[in-house]
């Protein structure tokens, strides 16, 4: 059973790796006919072992030992054709077993890395698998919505980290929810995996958003205080969670928003982008010790072919070689009639050639998609937002020379009436 195994593993290798075998097993060939070739005082067979050092970089631990014994065997051959009698001499013997002995060396050390691999892929096999579980890819239709979600770790070997998205059915209609977890590694992981189970379990029970929001906030405080510091110095880190979470009907177009901390999201209509700013920004999650004045919840106007993209300040925080931050809002306004998928790509393309190839930070995004609710010819109307109802839309950040556009829902749709 042991030499059928062994057998099979040297065919294996042998079968995918063979074309690049001949590399090294062409440098013996070429090696032992030109120093035959050569004058006598000129010695290549030292250069042999060129070909099973770079056989570890091809094949595995038994396709190095069979290169290495080819090259030992090159190595003799060399002697004989260029003298029977130099098989046995000093200069030959010195080299066959210099050969041999560096051989078994590389040996060992392709054994080892084979080793070192398939660690490497245990791990990262049990990486995917708790990113499916702390982190599963979000359904690509739900209702009227086309949703598509990307994910970039700061780390090129890690899958997951501090951002996190989830989306549900509940009721008539979806709940989502992006978040960015402060800080990275295990702790970040941890804090992420607490707010996705309660997401998970919260979004069908609870009857508004705000609602959803508190459950979610003392699902945090609890876990907070569970694992509360052990010293003075730990007590200066705090912990905590921007969240953004949505309620989406799959017949109303008025949709509903609370932001604790998180990036407003862009609101994408007719080739025009906005940022959907609230009413009233609300601490992120997990600051149990500041009192909360109540959860405001702002609604806005969703409705056919319009876009919603969702995503964590890993994105808008990268930066450039001259250490400009990447201008989402500016992008994406580029890609206005793109889909759900079509946009993530672009913006993944864009914002990985805006930072030179490696962001410093975890990143992901959500875009939502609506497909039309109503019947052809029914028209919604867009309200601009008064005074008394400061929910803000702008293309870009406010500032000087900034024009800043607004919206609202009518008073009659708000208290459950059909607008005039």
């Amino acid at each position: 059973m042991g030499l059928r195994r062994r057998v099979a593993d040297l065919w294996q290798p042998w079968q995918t790796g063979h074309a690049l075998l001949a590399i090294p097993l062409g440098l013996i060939i070429a090696i032992t006919v030109v120093d035959v070739l050569l004058p006598g005082d000129i010695h290549l067979g030292p250069l042999l072992i060129v070909a099973p050092a770079i056989t570890p970089w091809l094949a595995g631990p038994w396709l190095t030992g069979l290169v290495g014994a080819l090259a030992v065997a090159a190595q003799a051959i060399i002697a004989v054709l260029r003298d029977p009698d130099e098989l046995f001499s000093t200069n030959h013997q010195v080299q066959i077993a210099a050969l041999a002995l560096l051989s078994l060396v590389i040996v060992l050390f392709s054994r080892q890395r084979e080793r070192r691999i398939r660690q490497l892929a245990q791990v990262r096999s049990v990486s995917e698998a708790t990113q499916r579980v702390v982190l599963p890819p979000l359904p690509h239709r739900m209702g009227p919505l086309r949703i598509a979600s990307a994910y970039r770790a700061a780390d090129d070997e890690a899958l997951i980290g501090g951002d996190l998205y989830a989306a549900t059915r509940a009721g008539n209609g979806a709940r989502l929810l992006i978040g960015d977890v402060r800080g990275k590694g295990m702790t970040a992981i941890s804090d992420a995996s607490v707010i996705m189970g309660s997401f998970r379990d919260a979004a069908h029970r609870s009857a508004t958003l705000a609602d959803l929001a508190v459950s979610l906030e003392e699902s945090m405080c609890r876990h907070l205080a569970e694992h509360a510091p052990h010293s003075e110095a730990d007590e200066l880190y705090e912990q905590f969670v921007t969240v953004l979470m949505l309620d989406i009907p799959d017949e109303d177009p008025v949709a509903q928003m609370i932001n604790c901390g998180h990036p407003p999201p862009l609101l994408l209509h007719k080739h025009h982008v906005t940022a959907l700013y609230p009413r009233h920004t609300e601490p992120p999650l997990g600051m149990c010790d500041l009192p909360r004045t109540g959860l405001v919840v702002d609604p806005f106007t969703f409705e056919g072919e319009d876009t919603l993209l969702l995503y964590t300040d890993g994105i808008i925080e990268a930066r450039s070689s001259d250490g400009s931050f990447y201008p989402l809002a500016e992008r994406v306004a580029q890609w206005t009639d793109s889909g759900p998928e079509a946009l993530l790509h672009h913006i993944r393309s864009d914002l990985i050639a805006h930072v030179g190839g490696q962001l410093n930070d975890d990143a992901a995004a959500v875009a939502i998609q609506c497909s039309p609710r109503f019947a052809p010819g029914h028209q919604l109307k867009r309200w601009s937002t008064s005074p008394t109802h400061p929910t803000r839309a702008t293309d870009q950040p406010a500032g000087p020379g900034r024009r800043t556009h607004h919206r609202r829902v009518p008073e009659a749709r708000r208290a459950g009436r059909p607008p005039v």
